[in-house]
């Protein structure tokens, strides 16, 4: 019977994720993600070398996956606001990203895939460039300024939930969907 390699690596790199999430780069251990995969250790070190390289697998497979599920394109451009509610949307349901995000962001050093993400976000930029040429968006705020504030405050929920909490005790909805909804209108104020 042939080793299915593609399977193998799809199991590794899902219980990666999670192990990553929980514990970092430097707090996880092969052994629970091959326990998690229900796959020999051995084969983290076949497909990708060892642990700092199935991390930046997994970084690399998650922002696949991101950019994938919530693209930007001109024509959605116009509605930033309803933008930044799909990128909430994703983190709802992939609140693992942000965390793999951040401990990437702590370990410091070149960021994984970091020619891909340049080239991702100079592509965003230059739709936000042209709307705003076009008048579609405000022309008060710098693209790169403005792309960097709708994701800090469609994520921002996620990354300091503590503080969310906090800051919002005693607001009479503070359900996603009033978050949703409060972040889209602000956004759209923003580049109205």
């Amino acid at each position: 019977m042939a080793w299915d390699t593609e399977r193998t690596r799809r199991l590794l790199l899902e219980a990666a994720v999670e192990e990553f999430a929980e514990h970092g780069p430097e707090g996880a251990r092969v052994d629970r993600v091959a326990a998690r995969a229900g796959v020999n250790k051995e084969r983290i070190y076949q497909y990708f070398g060892g642990k700092r390289q199935l991390f930046t697998a997994v970084l690399e497979a998650e922002l696949a996956k991101v950019a994938a599920a919530v693209p930007l394109t001109a024509d959605e451009i116009a509605d930033l606001g309803e933008y930044a509610g799909r990128v909430f949307d994703y983190h709802c349901e992939h609140p693992h990203f942000l965390r793999l995000l951040a401990w990437e962001g702590l370990q410091g050093g070149p960021a994984a895939a970091e020619g891909e993400r340049a080239a991702h976000y100079a592509d965003k930029l230059a739709a936000f460039a042209d709307a705003r040429k076009k008048g579609a968006i405000t022309g008060d705020i710098e693209p790169a300024h403005l792309l960097y504030a709708v994701h800090a405050l469609a994520t921002w929920w996620f990354t300091m939930p503590q503080v969310a909490h906090m800051m919002l005790a005693g607001a009479p909805d503070d359900s996603p969907a009033s978050r949703r909804a409060g972040l889209v209108r602000m956004v759209r104020r923003l580049t109205s």
